[in-house]
């Protein structure tokens, strides 16, 4: 049973949506090791969720299938979507964690800033460029409806601020990897905080 003062045994939770445009199945565990079963129908998503996975050491499996014979904006925000509610879900009432993230991640020539607080306060700060319309066959502008989907629906505040970047797939991956390494930092429990709730109002809901 958790007390005033412990922290949840378990950060595990699972999330499935269907709307007429998608059907996601998705289940994360912020406690992981960066494993990760990935499948959108979109390749270069795909490598950036494993991305992400990886450098947050957030266990993710996702399924998603939507209709991309359109275009791929459905799929790409739907996920969004899906993973900040998971996240969400799995933080509950966010006790004992840091909270707060940042990370600068250099990406060759590109850098890249990600700042979060898990505020309960949904807001996303986007400074991101991109030299071409695609890179495979996503659109470039999709990234930024990825993460303000993620951001909204976890229910963080998220700064993504390119510094510096010329090549479009490195910019990409730079943006999901600072996210990825804030994210860890926000969610891992703080040793110093025990069970308590990171707010002088004692709750992070808004």
């Amino acid at each position: 049973m958790q007390t005033a003062t412990s922290l949840p045994a378990s950060r595990i939770a699972k999330i499935s949506r269907a709307t007429s445009e998608t059907d996601i199945q998705l289940r994360i565990d912020l406690d992981g090791q960066g494993k990760g079963d990935i499948a959108t129908g979109i390749g270069f998503l795909d490598h950036m969720l494993t991305a992400l996975c990886r450098h947050s050491l957030i266990d993710m499996d996702i399924v998603a299938k939507g209709d991309l014979h359109i275009d791929f904006h459905h799929t790409t925000e739907d996920v969004g979507i899906v993973l900040g509610q998971a996240v969400k879900r799995a933080l509950g009432d966010k006790r004992g964690i840091r909270r707060y993230g940042h990370a600068v991640v250099p990406m060759d020539e590109a850098l890249i800033e990600a700042a979060i607080d898990i505020s309960g306060r949904p807001f996303l700060a986007w400074s991101a460029s991109f030299p071409r319309d695609k890179v495979g066959e996503m659109d470039t502008e999709l990234f930024e409806e990825f993460f303000r989907a993620f951001a909204m629906n976890a229910g963080l505040t998220l700064h993504v601020t390119q510094k510096a970047g010329t090549n479009a797939h490195h910019i990409a991956e730079g943006c999901f990897k600072a996210l990825a390494r804030a994210l860890r930092m926000a969610v891992e429990p703080d040793p110093r905080a025990g069970g308590a709730i990171p707010s002088t109002k004692g709750v992070l809901e808004g």
